[in-house]
């Protein structure tokens, strides 16, 4: 299978001033776990493993699962949430963006198989 790696700009939500649009890695490798999807967030250098499920049900209406959460902010934007020790991780995308890498991943790697 072959692994599936797209760009998605993304704005992160800060109480500072606002960085503008950022580049965040979606990647998914349907050999190494063919189950997750993966965000590596732009500066930290912080990569997030979560269900690919997740991610669906997330833009459809809120989701969570352990440390990340997924929902659908008005009708074009997605909100992604990480939590880790360090604090809150607030990511908000254009849905199409994440629609598309969802789309790019049942073709590389169906649900069910």
């Amino acid at each position: 299978m072959s692994v599936v790696e797209q760009y998605a700009r993304a704005h992160i939500v800060t109480d500072e001033e606002d960085p503008g649009a950022v580049p965040v890695v979606l990647r998914y490798d349907p050999d190494s776990d063919p189950r997750s999807v993966r965000f590596d967030l732009p500066g930290t250098h912080e990569e997030w493993t979560f269900s690919r499920a997740l991610l669906e049900r997330g833009l459809r209406a809120p989701a969570e699962s352990g440390d990340v959460r997924v929902w659908p902010c008005g009708r074009v934007q997605a909100v992604v949430e990480f939590h880790s020790d360090n604090g809150v991780e607030v990511i908000q995308f254009d849905s199409k963006a994440l629609l598309t890498f969802l789309r790019r991943t049942y073709t590389a790697e169906p649900v069910g198989t």
